[in-house]
């Protein structure tokens, strides 16, 4: 970009001057919506009032629907702006391409369509060329494409992805991907609602063309980039974490409160060992007791004493 098509400071101003107005129409659209809806019926409102009031909310819709979108290219034209010229951003989150414009389609549909688009990264080749190869030696019906007629599923991508693809399910492929030399990217998936059922065949040769998006119900992406925010989140929480000061003394032994039952356990500790002692040299003088029982009582003495010190 040369210098002439650098923006200024005055461009800058304009754009700021762009979303003020842009807030005002859409306070304006969102006000007016508000009033309407609490506004009473007026006369004839008994004949006329079911259509007209739907046409009128309908219209009311359109217009905050089209303030908003005013307003956020608006926005984000100023966050660019601004950007580029003082190397500064605006605090708001600007909707992006990928945010899906209100539903309008039907209330209750009577068909639906499911739209799926998985990305994979080919990460081992040589895997997948086996993994297909494999598949056409179990089952060699498996390897007729006329699109790649003549390659083979274990020399050439196209023959291995098309075997790969036409023997198992997408899902399967997307839980055993690893296994096929692949790696997950991102991926969507979007529900949209159909006024009626389409005809067999009739979007076949354009099947992705047709998308309202005006028309999806609910969507449900998964991306790396999700988990890198979070991931971001929980470093940025444990660095708050480290700043914290430690109230804790440095001394073990400082702060640490006097307990007066401290010397009543060890006079009762010395107790149990006197006793320990006592019971000891009944045994020993017993003339009965063998070098084996001895041993066992030795280790009970032991147990015993392990027993006092781990409570």
């Amino acid at each position: 970009m040369s210098d002439a098509a650098q923006p200024t400071a005055a461009d800058v101003r304009a754009a700021v001057e762009a979303v003020k107005a842009a807030l005002d129409r859409h306070l304006e659209a969102v006000e007016r919506r508000a009033g309407e809806s609490r506004a009473p019926g007026g006369a004839g409102a008994g004949e006329r009032g079911g259509a007209r009031a739907g046409a009128d909310a309908a219209a009311l819709d359109s217009a905050v629907y089209a303030a908003f979108d005013e307003l956020a290219a608006a926005g984000e034209n100023y966050d660019e702006l601004l950007y580029e010229v003082y190397d500064e951003v605006t605090p708001f989150e600007i909707p992006g391409g990928d945010t899906l414009p209100s539903y309008r389609g039907p209330e209750v549909p009577s068909a639906l369509s499911v739209l799926i688009r998985r990305d994979y990264t080919i990460a081992e080749p040589q895997r997948m060329l086996a993994q297909a190869e494999r598949v056409t030696e179990l089952d060699p019906d498996s390897a007729e494409d006329e699109r790649v007629e003549g390659a083979s599923a274990g020399s050439s991508a196209h023959a291995a992805l098309g075997v790969l693809f036409g023997e198992y399910e997408p899902d399967e492929i997307a839980t055993r991907h690893k296994e096929f030399g692949l790696e997950e990217g991102d991926s969507t998936l979007w529900v949209v609602a159909a006024d009626e059922p389409a005809e067999p065949g009739e979007w076949l040769s354009a099947p992705f063309e047709q998308a309202d998006p005006q028309h999806v119900i609910c969507r449900f992406d998964v991306s790396s980039v999700f988990d890198e925010d979070e991931e971001d989140l929980l470093v940025e929480t444990r660095g708050e974490l480290d700043d914290e000061p430690d109230d804790e003394p440095d001394d073990e032994s400082e702060g640490e409160p006097y307990n007066d039952h401290d010397e009543d356990d060890h006079d009762e500790d010395d107790e149990d060992e006197d006793d320990e002692d006592e019971d000891d040299e009944e045994e020993s003088d017993d003339p009965e007791d063998d070098d084996g029982d001895g041993e066992e009582s030795a280790d009970a003495s032991d147990a015993r004493e392990g027993t006092r010190r781990r409570r």
